[in-house]
């Protein structure tokens, strides 16, 4: 390994566990929708402010994060996101003794603009450490990891926080003040495996705060220096990838958030059985599909496995939207393969060649996160007013087409672009 590889190799190892970290609160966001509208007796909307306020904090932090890592450099902007992720674990702890659902959600969006920041720092910076001809495949690869905790955050945090507790009969049965201290302990399963895990993060901002981090440094920031937000949108594929991006993320929560619904319906299978499937069927082929994608951009071109990933994803919905039994279950779980690779390759696609302006370009494909919270509310009102979730799912289809669009031409940058 040359030299110059050997010393970006613990770099990219500790960026690299970003992704998992940051991976393994989002997918825990399932558990605590569940439990906390258990231990608050909350109704499914009130339940559902747990992703409005992750996905809040992310389009509200994006054009911050931006500016911190414009003005003090990807290292600050690691270490800032990093505190305030471990700050927000640290919350849930007051949280749970004060018993106010309201801290909660407090806890989660603090959480959310520390993982917007890093989201927002170690998606490019991975992307630029090594050779530029690979950033794509890098990116791919570093968010495998994001797609192991998608597997594993799951079953740990169902082990740890979902603890058998109290059925609703049980609480039914107590008097106020008895089932006001069985929610309270419930509640408070929460405490220790976030305070294990700020502790974590917080060790991690230590070691990155002591190694040397090379910050990256491109021609093009060296020429044309920097610009303001509103300039870097006029680069044609980066607002390309912003909408792309917008869709997938909208397709992506569509796709998983009613997938215990669809399955019970569609392939009459219990709640139980359908979030093993979820877990360890869609998680699983997520988790996969971004280590075989990474190898497949070795011959294929990342921007063509994109838009294949995408036709295949347009016809797994259709199979979804028209089919009866288990395989609309393996639709599901195939639409989890050929999403992995979806969001690294629009990210990295969307920042390319924009130099110095590419930590502005990455607070705007951040922003479009927010697909996550406007289309589910769209893909719901469609299965209501048809009384048929399956009809919903032609949300998700409409979102791989724009995504197909972007692979098939929204990449490309224009040369007069690419000179400014």
């Amino acid at each position: 390994m040359p030299t110059s590889n050997r010393k970006l190799l613990v770099p990219f190892i500790l960026v690299t566990s970003l992704f998992f970290f940051w991976g393994f609160v989002i997918n825990l966001d399932p558990i605590l929708l569940a439990h906390l509208k258990k231990s608050f007796s909350l109704t499914t909307l009130q339940s559902s402010l747990v992703d409005s306020a992750v996905f809040i904090g992310y389009f509200l932090m994006a054009l911050p994060a931006g500016l911190i890592m414009k003005r003090f450099g990807y290292k600050i902007g690691i270490i800032t996101g990093l505190c305030l992720f471990a700050a927000g674990s640290f919350l849930f702890i007051p949280a749970a003794n004060t018993q106010q659902y309201v801290f909660f959600l407090g806890a989660l969006f603090v959480i959310a603009c520390g993982l917007t920041i890093l989201e927002t720092a170690a998606n490019p910076y991975a992307a630029s450490l090594g050779d530029p001809a690979t950033s794509t495949q890098r990116l791919n690869f570093a968010q495998s990891f994001n797609g192991l905790a998608a597997t594993l955050a799951p079953i740990i945090g169902a082990k740890i926080i979902l603890t058998k507790g109290f059925t609703d009969q049980e609480l039914n049965a107590m008097d106020a003040t008895s089932k006001q201290l069985a929610l309270a302990s419930e509640a408070s399963s929460v405490k220790t495996p976030f305070l294990v895990l700020g502790i974590i993060i917080i060790v991690i901002a230590v070691l990155f705060a002591l190694i040397k981090l090379p910050e990256i440094h491109t021609e093009e920031e060296a020429a044309t220096g920097s610009r303001g937000i509103f300039q870097v949108w006029s680069h044609r594929h980066l607002r390309w990838a912003v909408i792309a991006q917008f869709f997938y993320v909208g397709a992506q929560v569509c796709v998983t958030s009613f997938f215990i619904l669809y399955a019970t319906k569609a392939a009459n299978v219990d709640s139980s059985t359908a979030a093993t499937y979820l877990g360890l069927g869609y998680g699983l082929a997520f988790m996969s599909g971004r280590f075989i994608g990474t190898l497949l951009m070795r011959f294929i071109q990342p921007q063509r496995l994109l838009a294949l990933y995408a036709v295949l994803n347009i016809l797994l919905c259709a199979v979804m939207i028209l089919g009866h039994g288990m395989i609309t279950i393996y639709a599901i779980i195939g639409i989890g393969f050929f999403n992995s690779i979806m969001f690294p390759t629009i990210f990295s696609l969307g920042i390319a060649g924009l130099g110095s302006e590419a930590k502005f370009g990455s607070s705007l494909i951040i922003m479009a996160i927010a697909g996550g919270a406007i289309l589910p509310p769209v893909m719901a009102r469609i299965s209501d007013a048809t009384d048929n979730i399956q009809n919903g799912y032609i949300i998700p289809l409409i979102c791989f087409v724009v995504v197909l669009a972007f692979g098939i031409s929204g990449y490309k940058i224009k040369k007069a672009e690419h000179a400014a």
